[in-house]
């Protein structure tokens, strides 16, 4: 199965593309605040992925999160798929 197939499949699942904005302090200056954007498809509303992802933050990484801003959409929708009974040929 190709990653195309896969990323199909979860979206058919009720996966949906999940952007998470994570502010954390950096390492080497406990005063500044960096960003960095992680992007995947999880579930919504418990983001177990987002979750996993946060939990192997804060025991492997040395900066500190101050907040995370999600934003996630559904690709695929049900109201999409509809069935054609009727073909039209032109010319």
């Amino acid at each position: 199965m190709t990653e195309t197939d896969e990323a199909f499949r979860q979206m058919m699942e009720g996966y949906g593309l999940t952007t998470a904005q994570i502010f954390y302090y950096r390492p080497d200056a406990r005063h500044l605040l960096a960003e960095f954007v992680w992007q995947f498809y999880d579930i919504h509303p418990k983001f177990p992925r987002l979750w996993n992802f946060l939990e192997f933050w804060n025991t492997s990484i040395e900066g500190p999160i101050n907040s995370v801003v999600i934003a996630h959409a559904r690709l695929i929708r049900p109201s999409e798929w509809r069935v054609i009974d009727k073909e039209f040929l032109l010319h």
